[in-house]
């Protein structure tokens, strides 16, 4: 989901939102406000019911928040480095570079969400009993109430045993444990995510067309959401399963053309592009440790009149956020990691940190579409 509005960093992590997240505030204000707030708290002003509306609405958007969190901060002790969490209009997603190492890693990155949502459930309903009973307004009371039944019902939602929801990688997590077999356990998450995102598809249509219940077509348009991410997601680990066994030496360029990172990006284009095919290039220091990566991608972007002053380095993917990998490497290991500024690229290292290759999308479209490749 694409970051549009860039909200900070918590626990290292960059937070950001979708525009579409004010969609999620605009409907939960108006049906608090319009609908549940009148009928608990009745007679107070249309304006404190709006304003109490929209305060809930981002309370719960901050329980959105330490949902994801959760997520990010058990990934990091688990290994995995996290590319940011944005919230959007299903809620919010954890963006992780990487696959969990292990069922258990696995198991406790997926379930701590759910936790975190189920224990501010538990706050929010414990101090709106306590609001209650100290005379608060009914409509402090109301609230909190209402944030601890919706964060008690996220936790419920998402461990349904259906992938892409946390649910799902629990699922994942316990077959991959009992067979072995991660990638065929993420095969079987993602078809039962699947099945129930129809299931909520089938459910919303036949509510709107039986029930004239236009709430029916969220529940359709959440169901149509699962069945296109676990489709994603099935279609991801059917290539994790084709690439089994093939190594990174076995699918990577080669001793790429390398430039120095001080080099003009005009100069690039006159004496690298226009003499070579290839559209990614590593800069190397003078010590030939990597300093960056170049794509004509990101050269594209330069105005033409600042290519001629422009340094390579100034508009390089910086080499901590470049993929890496050992020559030896199981391919399938590093796909997930090809993510970022880097276009879709990584750099193969040898013992020494030299780069002695560069993988790109199109080698791994290659390695899927046929058997090219025999590994001893």
């Amino acid at each position: 989901m694409t970051e549009t509005v860039r909200l900070g960093r918590i626990a290292g992590v960059r937070v950001g939102a979708n525009w579409s997240v004010l969609a999620i505030v605009v409907l939960i204000t108006v049906g608090l406000a319009a609908g549940r707030f009148p009928l608990v708290a009745p007679g107070m002003p249309v304006v404190l019911y709006a304003i109490a509306g929209v305060v809930a609405a981002l309370v719960f958007l901050l329980s959105l928040l330490a949902h994801e969190v959760s997520h990010a901060v058990v990934a990091q002790r688990n290994g995995l480095a996290v590319e940011g969490i944005t919230l959007w209009l299903f809620g919010g997603v954890a963006s992780l570079r990487g696959e969990p190492a292990s069922p258990g890693a696995d198991l406790r990155i997926a379930g701590v969400g759910p936790l975190v949502s189920a224990v501010l459930g538990v706050v929010f309903l414990g101090a709106a009993a306590m609001a209650g009973l100290a005379g608060a307004a009914q409509l402090l009371v109301a609230a909190l109430g209402w944030l601890g039944v919706i964060n008690f019902v996220l936790a419920v939602f998402n461990l349904i045993p259906a992938a892409p929801l946390d649910g799902g990688r629990v699922l994942r997590a316990a077959l991959w444990r009992w067979s072995g077999d991660r990638q065929r356990a993420a095969i079987i998450a993602a078809g039962a995510g699947r099945v129930f995102g129809f299931v909520l598809i089938g459910l919303g249509l036949a509510q709107v067309v039986f029930f004239r219940g236009f709430s029916g077509l969220w529940l359709a348009l959440i169901g149509w959401f699962l069945v296109n991410a676990a489709g994603a997601e099935q279609q991801y680990a059917a290539g994790q399963q084709a690439l089994a066994g093939i190594r990174v030496s076995d699918v990577m360029s080669a001793d790429p053309v390398t430039a120095a990172p001080d080099l003009p990006v005009q100069q690039l284009l006159d004496r690298y592009v226009m003499h070579h095919r290839f559209s990614t290039f590593p800069l190397l220091g003078a010590d030939g440790r990597l300093a960056g990566l170049v794509t004509l991608d990101r050269i594209r972007q330069v105005p033409s009149d600042s290519r001629a002053s422009m340094r390579l380095l100034d508009v390089a993917c910086p080499p901590d956020e470049v993929p890496a990998a050992g020559v030896e490497e199981p391919l399938a290991d590093l796909l997930p990691r090809m993510a970022g500024c880097a276009d879709g690229r990584a750099v193969v290292l040898d013992g020494a940190r030299q780069v002695v290759g560069i993988v790109s999308p199109s080698d791994i479209s290659r390695a899927v579409q046929g058997p090219r490749y025999h590994p001893a």
